[in-house]
């Protein structure tokens, strides 16, 4: 039977573990999720991430105004 790695046997680097622990906890914000319902058809068919990425640039215009 094969084994699964222990996360710390995996080569990731700390910027890739930074990006996921934001990624998950900006998705479990109130703000984030209720983003998401204003926008429900606008994210059909994105990854999380995509989803992300996408709040992150429309939170940052809208704070540049």
């Amino acid at each position: 039977m094969a084994q699964i790695p222990a996360s710390s046997d995996r080569k990731i680097s700390p910027d890739t573990e930074i990006w996921y622990g934001l990624k998950y906890a900006i998705s479990a914000s109130s703000g984030f999720q209720r983003w998401q319902l204003e926008r429900d058809a606008q994210l059909q068919g994105l990854r999380l991430e995509q989803q992300v990425q996408r709040y992150l640039r429309e939170t940052l215009e809208t704070l540049a105004y």
